[in-house]
């Protein structure tokens, strides 16, 4: 009678078969449903992590252009070949496509070729003292959805000069400049490209779209100095 009993009291305190699987099977309904929800977070955060590099990196060619800019320097710069001078700011075809063309000074005949624009600037800071000018030449391209910035170690820059090359802002589709002066609005400058006296003149404003592909267009007006 006592083995009875206690062979009795055991199977009333096991768990069936049935009731084993329908545990198992609740616990892997949780389970998915947490895997799903942890997968969903680090996706999400995922896309966070790029949309922010996106808007820094924004950010950031907004500052930089900004920079040339309000620190132009009217200083015209000599032709590669010739005595004639390319002037202080400089552009001609200032809108592109989604697919602009591109060249730097060691394979183009003319310093800033299919440049969206071409500046001298000054404030170039020299920490460790090397021995080049304060002015610094700069011109911007746009070439497969990408904007690069590039500078030239000397100001008067030679056929056989290179430059030094920045990618400063992708995932575009346009960019484009417009400049204001006392005539209004135009997108070249110098507005009258046969006038030598222009070579050293500047805008009073110059206005900056760039079109993203992830936050539509831009527009940046930059008041300049003086």
């Amino acid at each position: 009678m006592r083995m009875r009993a206690h062979s009795a009291r055991a199977r009333a305190g096991g768990f069936t078969l049935l009731e084993l699987l329908v545990a198992m099977f609740i616990a892997a309904i949780v389970f998915a449903m947490g895997y799903g929800a942890i997968n969903q977070a680090a996706k999400t955060r995922v896309g966070l992590q790029e949309q922010q590099t996106k808007l820094l990196e924004l950010q950031t060619a907004v500052r930089v252009i900004e920079q040339d800019f309000v620190q132009l320097a009217p200083r015209p710069i000599r032709q590669p070949v010739g005595n004639d001078f390319y002037p202080a700011l400089m552009a001609t075809a200032t809108s592109t496509g989604s697919s602009g063309s591109s060249s730097s000074l060691g394979s183009s005949s003319s310093v800033c070729a299919a440049a969206v624009v071409c500046l001298t600037r000054a404030g170039w800071a020299n920490p460790t003292g090397l021995q080049r000018p304060g002015l610094q030449r700069v011109a911007y391209y746009f070439d497969k959805g990408t904007l690069r910035r590039e500078y030239w170690n000397v100001l008067d820059p030679t056929q056989t000069s290179t430059t030094f090359k920045r990618d400063l802002l992708t995932h575009l589709k346009s960019v484009s400049l417009r400049f204001y002066s006392s005539a209004g609005w135009d997108t070249r400058w110098p507005r009258n490209q046969q006038i030598s006296m222009e070579l050293a003149s500047r805008p009073v404003a110059v206005e900056v779209t760039l079109e993203t592909e992830d936050w539509g267009k831009i527009v940046r007006l930059i008041e300049l100095p003086g």
